[in-house]
């Protein structure tokens, strides 16, 4: 039924033409996007990697409000909430788990080594991304430790305006979010910073929650090069209703403070390009098994990341090399856990070198690990251009990840960990085509990651506690297609439907050893994935965007979802309206741990920019 239903929309949208005068707003030209890691800068379609980049003219028509929500639309992404808005969500790329999965703001890390269920606790508001930029496959070679599966990065930048820009919205469960933003960009010295608050009564028993943000970033340009300062707050508390325990445990509470902040400095001579940095990032949670009542069972965990990092590029008739060496101290002070710290220290190789139509960088990763000494993780990138509008491209590398203190150390009458785990180590490889044209672009491709030492938190009964253990080997491997279409392109600016995107996933995953046993992470992922996006105009500067999910994962139910948004903005693009519905046919569904996730969602939002 709502296949037919999705189909018969898609038809009458074809039918119809606009005549209204606004450009289209809904994509980027590929050949215009740079994928810029620490090192290198390569541009999208000569790139040897799977990658999703989704901009900010995307994200203001998506209907959504928070990161978790916008990757959820993107193949290979698996993004398990626990509630909504972003509230407490695990990241899986391509099957992982959510601990082998790296992320970073304008390219700093923001792994905890406590858990990685705090990887996506961001101190910025929505309305601060500018883009996402997701990096499918092993990323170790380029970003180090935990950059397993693959990483995400996440971009900001300070407005071209000086502007003040003013933005909320409202809608069912009592929800409401505000946010305050002031641009004072100049030609040598920039400054941005936003307030937001996002809270809810919550949808269902224990699950209300708010989410404060304070962010600020700089820009100055001086002694030859340009400085970036970011510092990032974030506080939410929420009730936990089922997130962790059983679903039975429904007055489970948490509150949560990160912090955030970085300073990086970039010069280029000649053909050097050099950008030291520093970073600190802390998180502090506390835990209340039941709401009010810590004298029943309370957790308080606070661990501290101290970073510094150099990387540089030479470029010459050779090509590319990138050069980077890292240092980074991992502290934790724990009820639970107990007090450790331990060192990471990582040196970083690649070129990048192109021979006619074909396009390689080698590089290797070298890591010294307090707790477990020397290794090195090599990788390969290659593309080749058959013609000007398709290119192969094959890619292949080793990645790791470290156990965190939880999986180490963390105990309580359900849970057990285990300090004799080993890190996890994985061999991927990826081939696969890239075709465009103005107007559409097309991947396909088949991946297979092969990973030793698997974590896994197992029991052998109901009654027994969840323990990490370590598995000989883990194989994951599937398809990944994608389809683009912007009609605005290939047709014109004034086209009925602007774009239309589609993809699908497949994984297929096993893991050897695991028989008779409970798997508490491990095998969880999706099996097929599809998802699917409209946008069209209406009339005037009115706009619609439809976007579909499918979701068939080997241990739940699977389901279909729709969401949509109805869009206005003004010619100058300074006052813009919306309403939206998320999960509009009131689908019953959940993503982890047996936690029903909210049903038919209304919001009411509104963006203004005053100019300055």
């Amino acid at each position: 039924m709502r296949i037919r239903l999705l189909t018969f929309l898609i038809g009458i949208f074809s039918a119809h033409y606009s005549t209204a005068q606004k450009t289209d707003t809904t994509s980027t030209l590929l050949e215009e996007i740079v994928i810029n890691e620490n090192r290198l800068e390569t541009p999208f379609l000569e790139t040897a990697r799977s990658i999703e980049v989704v901009d900010k003219k995307q994200l203001n028509t998506l209907p959504v409000q928070s990161l978790p929500a916008v990757l959820n639309y993107l193949p290979g992404i698996d993004v398990r909430q626990r509630g909504p808005m972003g509230v407490q969500a695990d990241l899986s790329i391509r099957g992982s788990t959510f601990e082998q999965t790296l992320v970073l703001l304008n390219g700093v890390r923001l792994s905890d080594p406590q858990t990685g269920h705090h990887m996506l606790n961001l101190p910025i508001g929505f309305d601060n991304i500018e883009e996402v930029v997701v990096l499918k496959g092993p990323a170790s070679r380029i970003y180090g430790q935990n950059a397993f599966a693959g990483a995400i990065n996440i971009i900001t930048k300070i407005p071209d305006k000086r502007a003040l820009y003013l933005s909320g919205f409202g809608g069912n469960f009592g929800t409401y979010n505000a946010n305050v933003a002031l641009a004072l960009p100049s030609d040598k010295y920039g400054q941005f910073i936003s307030v937001s608050r996002n809270a809810s009564d919550g949808y269902r028993e224990n699950t209300d929650y708010f989410m404060n943000n304070l962010f600020y970033q700089s820009e100055l340009y001086a002694l030859g090069g340009k400085f970036d300062l970011q510092v990032g707050y974030t506080d939410r508390e929420f009730g936990a209703n089922g997130f962790y325990a059983s679903p039975a445990a429904t007055q489970q509470w948490e509150a949560i403070q990160t912090s955030l902040a970085s300073i990086t400095y970039e010069n280029k001579i000649d053909n050097i390009t050099i950008k030291p940095r520093i970073f600190w990032r802390r998180n502090k949670d506390q835990y209340q098994f039941v709401r009010g009542k810590p004298e029943i069972y309370e957790n308080f965990h606070t661990t501290n990341v101290l970073g510094a990092e150099v990387h540089t590029s030479i470029e010459t008739k050779a090509g590319v090399t990138g050069l980077g060496i890292e240092l980074r101290n991992e502290d934790i002070e724990s009820t639970n856990l107990g007090d450790w710290n331990r060192d990471n220290l990582g040196i970083f190789t690649e070129h990048r070198l192109k021979l006619g139509n074909l396009s390689l960088t080698p590089g290797v990763y070298f890591n010294w690990f307090s707790d477990f000494g020397w290794s090195a993780f090599p990788g390969l990138d290659a593309s080749y251009k058959i013609n000007k509008n398709t290119r192969a491209f094959a890619n292949v590398g080793r990645s790791f990840r470290i156990p965190t203190y939880t999986d180490l150390y963390y105990a309580d009458p359900a849970n057990l960990g285990n300090p004799d785990l080993e890190p996890e180590a994985a061999l991927s490889y990826e081939a696969g085509f890239k075709y465009y044209r103005k107007g559409w672009y097309a991947q396909v491709s088949y991946f297979d990651r092969t990973t030793e030492n698997q974590i896994d938190w197992v029991k052998t009964n109901e009654d027994a506690p969840w323990q990490p253990q370590n598995f000989s080997q883990q194989k994951t491997n599937g398809i990944e297609a994608t389809i683009e279409l912007g009609m605005a392109k290939m047709l014109s600016p004034n086209s009925f439907i602007q774009k239309i995107n589609l993809a699908y996933t497949y994984l297929n995953a096993t893991l050897d050893g695991r028989e008779n046993l409970i798997s508490r992470y491990v095998l969880e992922n999706l099996r097929h994935q599809f998802v699917g996006g409209l946008n069209h105009k209406i009339v005037g500067n009115f706009s619609h965007q439809l976007q579909v999910r499918y979701a068939d994962r080997v241990s739940l139910e699977d389901y279909w979802l729709f969401d949509s948004r109805l869009s206005w903005q003004t010619n100058s693009g300074n006052i813009q309206g919306y309403v939206e519905a998320t999960n509009l046919f009131d689908i019953n569904y959940t993503e982890v741990n047996l936690i029903p996730m909210p049903g038919r969602w209304f919001r009411l939002g509104a963006k203004f920019r005053i100019d300055l």
